[in-house]
C-alpha cells in the first residue's frame, strides 16, 4: 500500500519553522507514542540539534506502556529528553514544564551574566498533523489558545502563546514531508489518522492493520470482536467483523467499506487494548 501526501502549505511550514528556530530556544517535537519513528519528521531531525530538543510521547494511554518505557530509554541513549505524556488527560504535563525550567534555567543564566535578568524562554512546539499540538498548549495554558480538530492540518498559521511570565510557547501546523522511503510509514500514518483519509482505500488500510496486529498479538482482533472462528484471508476476517457490529446491506452483503471504518475508529480510540506498532531499531538513526 502506497501513500503519499505533502499539501502545499506544509512546504511554507517547513520555512517557517527554519526561520522561527532563531526566535526560540527550545523545540518540543511531539512523536504519536504508538509510532515514535514514523511519526518524527526526518526534516525537524536535520534542522535541530538533539541538545535542543525534547520528544514528547503523546497519546501514550493508547500505546503500550512497556514498549513506550524501551522507546524512552532508547532516546536516553542518545542524549535527547524524553518522556511520555498524555495531552487529553494532562499526565506527564507537569513533568513536560519541569523540563522546559530546568532547560530554561541555563539560558537564562547565560542570559544574566550578559546583563538581561528577565530573559523569556522560548519553545516551539512541532509534530505532523493529527498528534495532539493543540490539545497539549491548551492542556498547558489551562485554557483554549489554540485551535483543535478531529482533522489532520486543522491548526493554521503561527500562534505564540504566554504559558508564564517566564515560557511562551510557539504553536505551527502540522507538517509532513515529501516522501516516505519506508513504506511502512506511510501505513503507520495513515492508521493511526495522521494523513486524510480522502486519499486512502480504506478497506485496504483496514485488511493492512488486521494483518499488523496478527502479528503484534495473535488474538486481539478475535477477542476485541468476539470472533471464534478462523478466517483463510484478512479481508474475511474484515467481513467478519463488519458482519458481528451488524453493517449489512440489502441482500445481507456486508457493507466491509462500513466496517472498516468502525475497525480503525476502535484502534484508534484504544478499544482493542494498548497496542504500539513500532519498536525501537537502528533505522531511526
Amino acid at each position: 500500500m502506497k501513500v503519499q501526501w505533502y499539501p502545499g502549505h506544509m512546504t511554507k511550514t517547513i520555512k517557517e519553522i527554519k526561520e522561527n528556530l532563531k526566535l526560540v530556544d527550545f523545540v518540543i517535537e511531539l512523536l504519536d507514542a504508538r509510532i515514535p519513528y514514523s511519526s518524527s519528521n526526518p526534516e525537524i531531525k536535520k534542522l535541530v540539534p538533539d541538545a535542543k530538543r525534547v520528544i514528547a510521547l503523546n497519546k501514550s494511554d493508547l500505546a503500550d506502556a512497556s514498549i513506550t518505557r524501551q522507546w524512552l530509554k532508547y532516546f536516553s541513549g542518545k542524549s535527547i529528553k524524553g518522556l511520555a505524556i498524555d495531552s487529553v488527560r494532562g499526565y506527564g504535563i507537569k513533568e513536560l514544564l519541569d523540563v522546559i525550567s530546568d532547560m530554561g534555567a541555563s539560558v537564562r543564566d547565560k542570559w544574566q551574566q550578559r546583563g538581561r535578568k528577565n530573559k523569556t524562554i522560548r519553545v516551539m512546539i512541532v509534530g505532523i498533523p493529527n498528534v495532539g499540538k493543540s490539545s497539549l498548549i491548551n492542556r498547558i495554558a489551562k485554557r483554549t489558545s489554540a485551535r483543535t480538530g478531529d482533522r489532520p492540518g486543522v491548526t493554521r498559521g503561527k500562534q505564540w502563546i504566554k504559558v508564564t511570565d517566564s515560557i511562551d510557547l510557539l504553536d505551527t501546523p502540522g507538517i509532513l514531508w515529501p516522501k516516505f522511503q519506508d513504506p511502512e510509514v506511510g501505513l503507520n500514518l495513515a492508521i493511526t489518522g495522521a494523513i486524510k483519509e480522502e486519499i486512502i482505500d480504506r478497506e485496504e488500510l483496514a485488511v493492512k492493520l488486521i494483518e499488523k496486529l496478527g502479528k503484534i498479538g495473535p488474538g486481539i482482533i478475535e477477542k476485541g470482536y468476539g470472533i471464534t472462528e478462523a478466517y483463510d484471508t484478512s479481508f474475511e476476517t474484515l467481513e467478519r467483523i463488519g458482519s458481528i457490529r451488524g453493517c449489512l446491506m440489502k441482500g445481507g452483503k456486508v457493507d466491509t467499506l462500513r466496517a472498516s471504518r468502525i475497525l480503525m475508529d476502535d484502534y484508534r480510540a484504544g478499544k482493542l487494548g494498548r497496542i504500539s506498532l513500532e519498536l525501537p531499531e537502528s533505522t531511526f538513526d
